[in-house]
């Protein structure tokens, strides 16, 4: 069973232009138009079984109505959604308590988008109340495509970060924030994060603005191997970032890599499994 663990879609009234103001701002293409039905056909096509969508509120005010939205499809389709939070909502505690009683099994945070550093205490505050109600987090790792050199949630931020919030299942993205890793992994080891694969395997396709930054160049196999190796493969969820890959070849990617049979296993689907509770 494949589950890739962090998607990302829009609606359709709206996909087109946030896609095309995202691969502005990324000067790469996207794989997908950012579409649900995108989605669903992509995995369909890779023979991915299950996903989580993860909706991010770019404004304080909008956690609501996104959680709305949201929680009329969680559960359609094979596809699990994730609420959404934002650090500056006034209403942050009640809308955590309203995304748990509404079935949610996690949230998505973005300190780059969201404009906070994940070791501020309007962060640290959120994960704490997660921690408390039992809902997963998945945290945007290190910097953003479209926003380079910025680092809102570097391993140093996130320890610190959880050192403060107490027990919390976080899934920390694209590997941690593997271009953050000045510092050695191991210093996440003992706080039982998570990583996922999203954004560190495959080739981005730079978009045609004469503009090649150093950002499209992914995690080299060598590496992302001895990341697997250093946190083991039972905290490693695969996720494509989609609309920005195509799962197919993510998951070949994988299979191809120097792992044992029980590890791909573990990345491509089981430790999701478990954690979903599938």
């Amino acid at each position: 069973m494949i589950i890739d663990f962090h998607t990302h879609t829009f609606p359709d009234r709206i996909a087109a232009a946030a896609m095309s103001k995202m691969e502005k701002s990324a000067h790469a293409k996207a794989f997908a138009d950012g579409t649900r039905d995108s989605l669903l056909r992509m995995m369909q096509n890779a023979g991915v079984a299950h996903a989580v969508v993860l909706p991010v509120a770019t404004k304080p005010m909008a956690c609501a109505s996104l959680n709305d939205a949201s929680h009329v499809l969680d559960g359609r389709d094979q596809l699990t959604y994730f609420a959404a939070i934002h650090p500056d909502a006034p209403d942050w505690h009640a809308e955590l308590g309203r995304a748990k009683t509404q079935g949610f099994r996690g949230v998505k945070l973005h300190p780059v988008y969201q404009g906070v550093d994940i070791d501020d205490p309007r962060f640290v505050r959120i994960l704490a109340r997660c921690g408390e109600l039992g809902l997963m987090v998945v945290m945007h790792g290190g910097e953003d495509i479209s926003y380079p050199g910025v680092a809102r949630c570097s391993p140093p931020m996130l320890r610190r970060a959880l050192a403060q919030a107490g027990p919390v299942t976080l899934i920390a993205a694209h590997m941690g924030g593997w271009r953050n890793w000045q510092e050695v992994p191991e210093m996440l080891l003992d706080t039982g994060v998570y990583l996922d694969t999203s954004f560190t395997l495959g080739d981005i396709c730079p978009l045609d603005d004469h503009y090649k930054p150093e950002q499209l160049k992914m995690l080299a196999d060598e590496r992302f191997c001895e990341l697997v190796h250093i946190f083991g493969s039972k905290r490693v969820l695969f996720g494509t970032d989609s609309p920005w890959y195509d799962p197919a070849v993510c998951i070949e990617r994988i299979r191809s890599m120097p792992l044992t049979d029980t590890e791909k296993k573990d990345i491509l689907g089981d430790n999701a499994r478990q954690l979903l509770g599938l």
